[in-house]
């Protein structure tokens, strides 16, 4: 029998792929029992291949992979949950791609994180499921960055410890959280947020998604929570996110849906 070490049953989101060599693909996965692992599916872009439709992006599947020299080998793959909607919305699409985006920006190779892999699971069904989806992806920006070890400080001045009022505040990613007025002021690269905002992710930090799935956020509050999400993941990855670009494009051009988009 072939060693347990050397040939892997694993259940997997697809992060993304690409084309190597003249027939194979080379994808970045998110496995359930490895945590971030690369592997190649040999073949994969010819005609007859049968595992192509089951290693699209955000498609969640059931794989063997085999050790090779360098990298993991496809050698079965099945789908699980194709998200199908997901794939069908521009707006989801983008969304979903974010999502991934932050997955494999942050996530280490090789470390296994069921907790993690159960999140992103969730979100992608729920992007899947439900209409508004800007609950959704608040909602896993938060608890990604709890898991991640980044969780924001929305109570107390992240300088002077000082317990944060009912008024306008500042927001610094140096510090990893929101600063008082005082502190604020005297601070350079902060981030301006409303008490309102600040009220509408307090709760999102503190309440199970239940809890929140039927809260209805101004639109003002909405695009100032995002922004400042996207400013807080932008400097811990110490580099500019690429999706949230494609997500502004999207919305600053709606377009309605034209069957299965592309990835």
């Amino acid at each position: 029998m072939p060693n347990q070490d050397h040939v892997r049953k694993v259940e997997a989101i697809v992060i993304s792929h690409t084309e190597y060599g003249e027939a194979d693909r080379f994808l970045t996965l998110f496995t359930r029992e490895m945590g971030k692992v690369r592997a190649i599916a040999k073949g994969v872009r010819k005609a007859r291949s049968r595992k192509a439709g089951h290693l699209e992006p955000f498609t969640r599947t059931a794989l063997v992979m085999a050790r090779g020299a360098n990298f993991w080998i496809i050698t079965q793959a099945e789908t699980v949950d194709a998200y199908q909607p997901i794939r069908e919305n521009l707006l989801k699409t983008a969304q979903a791609a974010y999502v991934l985006e932050l997955l494999d920006r942050f996530a280490s190779e090789g470390e296994e994180h069921q907790s993690l892999y159960r999140l992103i699971k969730e979100t992608l069904s729920r992007l899947t499921e439900e209409e508004d989806t800007f609950r959704t992806v608040r909602f896993f920006e938060l608890r990604f960055l709890e898991k991640a070890g980044f969780r924001p400080e929305f109570f107390h001045c992240a300088l002077c410890g000082a317990e944060i009022q009912a008024e306008d505040q500042y927001f610094s990613a140096l510090q990893g959280g929101v600063l008082c007025p005082q502190c604020g002021s005297m601070t350079a690269n902060v981030h301006p947020i409303s008490m309102l905002a600040l009220k509408y992710l307090r709760h999102f930090q503190r309440s199970d998604y239940d809890q929140i799935k039927t809260i209805m956020v101004p639109a003002a509050q909405q695009n100032e929570m995002e922004k400042l999400m996207q400013y807080y993941f932008a400097y811990l990855a110490e580099k500019k996110l690429n999706t949230p670009t494609f997500l502004r494009e999207i919305r600053r051009h709606p377009q309605e849906d034209k069957g299965e988009i592309k990835l």
